[in-house]
C-alpha cells in the first residue's frame, strides 16, 4: 500500500510541474536554438548578428545565413565562414521547419554529425571542409526526403553508402574529391540529374544505370573502369589447369558441347530478335497512321496541378516529321531538325519526339517547353505560329544569322525546324529562371539574392548584351524587339542572358504590333514606326523595374495591372523625389550607394523620353552603368565573346526557391557550379 501511494505522489508531481513548466519542456524557440548551436562553434565571430533578445525572421534584423519563410527558419546557409567546432545537431533538430543546411567552404573536421536525425532535410551542403572516416552504410535510410546531398572537397573514407540508393528522391550527389573506396552503388533513381564520384579510390565498373553522366563524372579513380573512361572493362575467368595431358584432353569434350550449345542459343535469339523488330515495325506503322487522322493533335494533358502540364512530343513530333517539306538546310540537318550550334552536343527531331517535357508558359508569341532527352540534355522548345513574312530560303539565312551571335549576354540558339504553320526554336535550358521571376514570383531567397551589386551586375550585362545586337544586327528596324524581364535569363553567377531577340524580320506586321514589347514605344503607338530606339525605350522599362521593384503595366495588353512606370519615375525625377521610388528590398545593401541608385533612376529615366531623339544611346547607357560599377569598386567585361553557356565556378553556389507539390511551402535549393556536372 506504501508503495502504490508513492507512485500515486510521483504521478502528481509529474503533472503539476509538466503544467507549470510547459515552455521549458515542449517548446524552444529559433532564438534560443540557434544561440545553442552559436555556442557549439569556434571562431564564431562571423556569426555578430546573432544576438540574444532579438528575432531571426525579423526582416528589419538580419542573421547571417539564415532563411525564414512566414516566420519559421527554413534554411541555414553559413557558408565560408571560417566555422570549427562541434556541430550541435540537438539544437538544429529543435528547428522544425529546417529543410536546407549548409556548412560548405568551413573548417569542420572528424566524422560526419548525426544529421541523419533530421529526417525532413532536402537539402545537405558540407563541401570544401575538413570531414573525415567512414559514413555508415545505414546513414541516409531516414532521410528519404533528402534531394540534394554535396560531400564534396571532404576526407571521407570507406565505401559509398550503400543507403544512397534508397533517396528516391536524390537530384544533385557529389561525392567528389574524398577518399571513397569500392564499387560505386547501382543508382537508378530517375530523378539523379547531378553525380560526381571523380577524384577518389573508387574501383570496379562503372554501373549502366549511371551511363547518362559524362566522363568528368568519374575520372581520378585509377581503378574504375568502363566505356565512360574510355577503359574496358576485362572480366578474366580463372579455369582449372594441370600439367597431367589426361586432363586436358578429358576437358576438351565438354568445351565442344558448350560451344555447340551456345550457336544454338544464338540462332534462337536471333530468331527471336527478328520476330520483335517485325512486330515492332508494324506497330509504328499503325500508330502513325492513327496520328496523322488527327487535324490537331494534343500538346499535352492536365495533371493534377492547376500550375503544371506535361506534354508528350513524341505525339506531336511524329507530325511535325511526317508533314514537313523535304528540302535543302542552311545548318547541319539531323533528322528534319536543323543544328546552328553544336556545343552542346547534336541532337535531332527524334531524340525531341520521345523527350517527356513541362510546359514553361504561354506569351503573345507562343508557347515555351522544357523538355530533357534521354542523353540528360535539357533544353527549352520555343513554338511559334505566324511567323511566315519571308520565304524559307530567307527564312534559313536569317537564322543562320542569329546562330553565329556570341556574346557572353546573349543565349545562342542551338536548332530550329521550320514548318509553314509553326516553328521551332531550341534554346539551352537556364534553371534559375527570368528576371520577371526573380523579381516579382517567389518572395524567397532567389529574390532576397537580388542586393544592389547584383542588380547593378544584371542591368550592365543586359545593356552590353542589347548594345552587341545592335552593332551585329545594325541593319534591322529592330535588332532585339522585345526587351523585357521574361526574355532576361539569370544563370547561376547572377550573369543575364537575352533571349527572344531577332523575331521582327520573320514576322507579320499585325503579330508584330501585338507581340514585341517595342510597338508599346510612344513613336510605335503614335504612327507605329519602330527604330532601334524602341529597344532602348525597352531597356529603360527594365531598368526602373529593377530600381523600383515595380511592375511595368506596358508588360500588359489588357492595360490592366501593372504601374505606368515610365511617367511615374519621370514624375518623380522632376520633383526631386528620387528616393521614393527605390526598391526597399535593395535598400539594406545600399546604404552606401544611394547616389548611385539616383543616378541609375536618371539613366532609365532618359532611356524612356517619349521622343527618340531625345533618348540616350545604347552605347552611353552601358558606359554611364560601368561608371556607376567602378565607383562601387565592381569591374566590368565587355564584349567578351564565345559559346553562350552558363559560367561555372569551383566554388559558385546560388539559391532558389522552387514551387513544392507539398503544404510544407517552397522548397529552398542551393545550386551548385562545378565542372562535370551532368544537366539540367
Amino acid at each position: 500500500m506504501d508503495i502504490f501511494r508513492v507512485m500515486i505522489k510521483t504521478y502528481l508531481f509529474c503533472i503539476v510541474f509538466l503544467i507549470n513548466h510547459p515552455v521549458t519542456i515542449i517548446s524552444v524557440s529559433h532564438t534560443e536554438a540557434l544561440l545553442k548551436l552559436k555556442q557549439s562553434f569556434t571562431n564564431a565571430q562571423s556569426l555578430d548578428s546573432w544576438r540574444p533578445g532579438t528575432d531571426p525572421c525579423d526582416k528589419n534584423i538580419r542573421w547571417l545565413g539564415v532563411v525564414c519563410q512566414k516566420q519559421v527558419v527554413k534554411g541555414l546557409l553559413l557558408v565560408g565562414t571560417n566555422l570549427s567546432g562541434n556541430i550541435d545537431v540537438g539544437a538544429l533538430s529543435q528547428l522544425t521547419g529546417l529543410r536546407t543546411l549548409s556548412f560548405q567552404s568551413n573548417a569542420f573536421s572528424g566524422p560526419i554529425p548525426e544529421f541523419n536525425r533530421m529526417g525532413a532535410l532536402k537539402g545537405l551542403y558540407l563541401s570544401q571542409n575538413h570531414f573525415s572516416g567512414v559514413i555508415p552504410s545505414n546513414y541516409f535510410e531516414k532521410m528519404q526526403s533528402l534531394k540534394k546531398l554535396w560531400l564534396s572537397g571532404n576526407k571521407f573514407s570507406g565505401e559509398i553508402p550503400s543507403s544512397v540508393m534508397h533517396l528516391t528522391h536524390i537530384i544533385e550527389l557529389h561525392l567528389e574529391n574524398n577518399q571513397f573506396s569500392g564499387r560505386i552503388p547501382s543508382l537508378n533513381q530517375s530523378t539523379l540529374l547531378s553525380l560526381n564520384v571523380s577524384s577518389n579510390n573508387l574501383t570496379g565498373e562503372i554501373p549502366v544505370t549511371l551511363s547518362r553522366f559524362n566522363q568528368s563524372s568519374f575520372k581520378g579513380n585509377s581503378e574504375l573502369c568502363g566505356e565512360k573512361l574510355g577503359n574496358a572493362c576485362t572480366h578474366v575467368t580463372n579455369n582449372s589447369t594441370t600439367n597431367n595431358g589426361t586432363h586436358k584432353s578429358s576437358d576438351s569434350d565438354p568445351n565442344k558441347h558448350i560451344s555447340m550449345w551456345i550457336m544454338i542459343a544464338s540462332i534462337v535469339l536471333l530468331v527471336i530478335m527478328i520476330i520483335i523488330i517485325y512486330i515492332m515495325c508494324r506497330y509504328q506503322q499503325k500508330r502513325r497512321a492513327a496520328l496523322e487522322s488527327f487535324e490537331e493533335p494534343s500538346l499535352g494533358r492536365r495533371l493534377s496541378s492547376d500550375t503544371k502540364k506535361s506534354f508528350e512530343l513524341s505525339r506531336r513530333g511524329s507530325s511535325i516529321r511526317n508533314s514537313i517539306r523535304k528540302g535543302s538546310m542552311t545548318g547541319k540537318r539531323v533528322s528534319d531538325l536543323t543544328m546552328v550550334n553544336d556545343y552542346k552536343g547534336e541532337f535531332g527531331l527524334a531524340d525531341l519526339m520521345k523527350a517527356a517535357a513541362e510546359v514553361l508558359g504561354n506569351g503573345p508569341l507562343g508557347s515555351s517547353y522544357k523538355a530533357m532527352m534521354a542523353n540528360g540534355l535539357t533544353v527549352v522548345v520555343k513554338r511559334i505560329k505566324e511567323m511566315n513574312k519571308i520565304g524559307k530560303d530567307g527564312f534559313d539565312a536569317e537564322i543562320k544569322r542569329l546562330g553565329r551571335l556570341r556574346h557572353k549576354n546573349i543565349l545562342t540558339l542551338l536548332a530550329y525546324h521550320h514548318r509553314k504553320e509553326e516553328k521551332l526554336f531550341v534554346y539551352e535550358y537556364i534553371p534559375k529562371g527570368s528576371l520577371l521571376y526573380l523579381l516579382h514570383g517567389d518572395r524567397g531567397i532567389p529574390h532576397a539574392e537580388l542586393t544592389w551589386p547584383v542588380r547593378l551586375k544584371i542591368l550592365l550585362g543586359v545593356a552590353e548584351g542589347l548594345n552587341y545586337l545592335h552593332t551585329e544586327l545594325a541593319t534591322s528596324d529592330l535588332p532585339h524587339g522585345d526587351v523585357k524581364s521574361s526574355n532576361i535569363l539569370i544563370n547561376t553567377n547572377h550573369e543575364p542572358l537575352l533571349t527572344g531577340y531577332g523575331f521582327y524580320p520573320l514576322m507579320n506586321n499585325s503579330h508584330a504590333a501585338q507581340a514585341l514589347l517595342a510597338f508599346k514605344s510612344p513613336e510605335a503607338l503614335q504612327s507605329n514606326q519602330v527604330t532601334p530606339k524602341c529597344d532602348v525605350y525597352c531597356l529603360g522599362l527594365v531598368i526602373l523595374e529593377v530600381v523600383t521593384g515595380k511592375f511595368p503595366a506596358q508588360y500588359l495588353n489588357t492595360g490592366k495591372g501593372g504601374i505606368d512606370i515610365a511617367q511615374w519615375v519621370k514624375t518623380a525625377v522632376a520633383e526631386g523625389r528620387e528616393a521614393e521610388l527605390y526598391d526597399p528590398d535593395v535598400l539594406p545593401s545600399a546604404k552606401d550607394s544611394m547616389s548611385s541608385m539616383k543616378e541609375l533612376v536618371h539613366i532609365g529615366a532618359a532611356c524612356v523620353e517619349d521622343h527618340p531623339q531625345q533618348r540616350i544611346s545604347i552605347r552611353e547607357v552601358v558606359r554611364r552603368i560601368e561608371e556607376i560599377q567602378q565607383q562601387n569598386g565592381g569591374s566590368t567585361s565587355r564584349g567578351q565573346k564565345g559559346p553562350t553557356t552558363t559560367p561555372q565556378s569551383q566554388s559558385g553556389q546560388t539559391i532558389e526557391i522552387m514551387p513544392s507539390a507539398t503544404d510544407e511551402g517552397p522548397e529552398i535549393q542551393v545550386l551548385q557550379s562545378q565542372q562535370g556536372r551532368s544537366n539540367n
